[in-house]
């Protein structure tokens, strides 16, 4: 069993601790909430809980279905044990449904559905509030070679496979999400940070009912009702 040591680094949702194993940090999920890059900010009680459960949960599907990830165990409630990685400052979000910002910029309505997935990247840096980029940005910039971005590219579209089916079964439409990848001490490439109603716009597939972070961006109310929702459905698709 590892022990926790110092605080290396907090986030907006998270703390992140070093461990004995300098192979190893101890991740801890927090209840603050942030919208629009951390200009709106609150509390969603009960949130860190929910979002650890979930991401162990698909993190251990995912890993089943041929993709690597960072994630070891659940350690309690709120924390998780996962592998040390190097964040590579790119988010890729994958979208099959136009929603949120691409809905917004292209003029299109919310929930249109797209021919197939499509894939964007974001530079992740709050100073910049997280500026769309291009492959050559990418590239040009050194945050990714070539071969690297390729590789996350592929590895978005199996992981929106993987999640788009499991939703599916839980009565829930995987509108878009969220991804970021690192690489290990052995030069590997991962799936890290997490995968819960933060990080993906997840809808009820008969009503549409938005069951993710919108309701809190969005001032519509029940924040806590959708989150320990999706917590169920998650947690009983495990067991189908």
């Amino acid at each position: 069993m590892v022990r926790q040591g110092a605080l290396l680094y907090e986030g907006k949702a998270k703390k992140v601790y070093a461990t004995d194993d300098p192979g190893l940090y101890i991740v801890e999920y927090k209840d603050d909430a942030t919208a629009f890059n951390g200009q709106k900010r609150g509390q969603i009680v009960g949130k860190g809980e929910v979002n650890n459960r979930i991401s162990a949960v698909l993190f251990k599907m995912l890993e089943r279905g041929g993709v690597a990830t960072h994630f070891v165990e659940q350690l309690s409630p709120r924390t998780s044990l996962v592998k040390a990685v190097d964040i590579i400052p790119v988010e890729v979000v994958v979208r099959n449904l136009a929603a949120g910002s691409m809905a917004a910029r292209l003029g299109l309505q919310e929930g249109t559905p797209l021919a197939r997935p499509v894939l964007e990247f974001y530079y992740k840096n709050d100073e910049l509030g997280d500026p769309w980029v291009t492959e050559d940005h990418i590239e040009l910039l050194g945050w990714a070679d070539a071969a690297t971005l390729q590789q996350m590219k592929a590895m978005a579209i199996r992981i929106d496979q993987l999640l788009t089916a499991f939703f599916r079964q839980c009565g829930v439409t995987l509108v878009d999400f969220k991804l970021e990848f690192g690489r290990t001490r052995d030069g590997s490439l991962v799936l890290a940070d997490e995968i819960s109603p933060d990080t993906c716009r997840l809808w009820d597939a008969k009503t549409g009912e938005k069951l993710d972070k919108d309701r809190f961006r969005r001032d519509l109310g029940g924040v806590e009702a959708a989150y320990q929702e999706m917590l169920a459905r998650v947690e009983k698709g495990e067991l189908a």
